[in-house]
């Protein structure tokens, strides 16, 4: 969420700064916010104002009854009564135009940092990096989506069958090649200094306000409606709400957490290649990494969060691409966003497999996410997270770019936990 403070101050800088994203309503709302505190400021003056004098009377009254005069205390007595009606509707008025405001502020999305890119639609997003040469496979190359049947190593229909379309099953070899990602991520994740946790993969409304899932993605996840409670779209939410109401320590920064867990989105179905086989499922598993730093090293450590996803991707050998996404393509909470392709040689096209973004304060305003100063002043600090790595596409571009005549290559870093180096 957006600092109301900030939207007064450099209401030029924040509108312009929003026009990346090509938000129709900005202006609309940042003057709205900017009426709405205006007006909560003014009664809450009129408000104090009104129980200065209230307790300046009661003194007055006290002092009163305790000479005796009890006439000229009643008279006080009934103007105070007034004073006490009218602070209570004041009151009644303040929590209502403080919500208003509250719900005016939070359909603002983060401003984008300033090497963000303009453009509306993710063709106008920047390449930064591509590797040199693409794989090039046999015409008799076939997609995962054919492999896996002949291999025996997933399957759709068995899904299905129990849960519904974009639930797979993964059986045999394909099971242990999940478990093997899985571990790698993760042995991985812990090299680089990240703290493993197994967060909860059900999280209660005020964490998904607390990471800006909600109300921005409120239609595209999956809510039990009996216990009010919502399955996560990644780990990214239970993670960074460890750490929701909580005042740091300077010298506890940064904070540096991975955890793996499955994840559940409810994206609205299509038709094509580009969401066939385990290009999008409903289900799917992630390890995720997350960083909570001072602002002043936030951007250092986002290059290196891409850094260490480059290497996992590097080690398994895909060819990939990395791209810092434009002002309209980025989600609702990022001030930065790089994504992650690997290049499927028998699609012919590419597959994103993470994003690594650095929200600075936004996310930490929601939740509360502070530190202490040596000057023992509380501060915000920004978050960041990224995807190392989600699964699904992953194996897909394994399967795919490994294919040989009558067998698929395995990357040799899985090779210790699958216990085989082909299927």
């Amino acid at each position: 969420m957006l600092q109301i403070a900030f939207l007064r101050e450099q209401k030029d800088q924040v509108l312009a700064r929003l026009a990346k994203r090509f938000y129709a309503n900005a202006e609309q709302e940042v003057n709205q916010s900017i009426a709405f505190d205006n007006e909560r400021k003014s009664i809450q003056l009129e408000l104090d104002n009104i129980l200065r004098e209230s307790n300046e009377a009661a003194k007055i009254i006290g002092q009163l009854m305790k000479d005796g005069k009890k006439e000229e205390a009643d008279q006080k007595k009934s103007k105070t009564a007034e004073l006490k009606s009218k602070s209570k509707g004041l009151e009644e008025k303040l929590v209502q135009v403080e919500k208003q405001l509250h719900d005016t502020i939070i359909k603002l999305p983060n401003l984008p940092h300033e090497s963000v890119p303009t453009g509306r639609t993710p063709e106008e997003n920047e390449i930064v990096y591509q590797v040199e040469k693409l794989p090039e496979l046999p015409e008799t190359a076939i997609p995962h989506w054919d492999l896996i049947k002949k291999y025996d190593i997933i399957d759709f229909e068995l899904g299905n069958k129990i849960s519904g379309a974009g639930f797979p099953v993964y059986k045999g070899k394909g099971a242990k090649i999940q478990r093997a990602l899985i571990n790698f991520f993760l042995d991985e994740a812990d090299k680089a200094g990240y703290y493993e946790v197994q967060p909860p993969i059900v999280v209660n409304a005020e964490s998904g306000y607390g990471t800006g899932q909600l109300p921005d993605k409120d239609g595209q996840m999956y809510f039990i409606n009996e216990d009010n409670l919502y399955l996560i779209p990644t780990a990214e939410v239970p993670i960074t709400n460890l750490y929701r109401d909580v005042i740091l320590k300077q010298e506890d920064l940064p904070v540096k957490v991975c955890g793996y867990t499955p994840c559940f989105r409810r994206e609205a179905g299509s038709w094509g290649a580009h969401v066939r086989g385990l290009n999008r499922l409903h289900q799917f598993d992630k390890i995720e990494i997350v960083r909570i730093e001072m602002a002043e090293n936030s951007y250092a450590a986002l290059i290196e969060m891409r850094n260490h996803i480059q290497g996992l991707i590097e080690k398994l050998g895909l060819p990939f691409r990395i791209l810092r996404l434009c002002g309209g393509d980025m989600g609702f909470t990022s001030a930065l966003t790089y994504d992650f392709e690997v290049y499927s040689a028998a699609q012919k096209r590419w597959l994103e497999v993470s994003s690594v973004s650095n929200f600075e304060t936004f996310q930490a305003n929601r939740l509360k996410l502070r530190y202490k100063d040596k000057e023992g002043k509380n501060n915000l600090l920004h978050t960041l997270n990224g995807s190392a790595l989600a699964l699904p596409r992953i194996l897909a571009s394994i399967l795919e770019n490994n294919q040989e005549e009558e067998k698929i290559r395995i990357p040799e870093c899985l090779w210790k936990y699958t216990g085989f180096e082909s299927i």
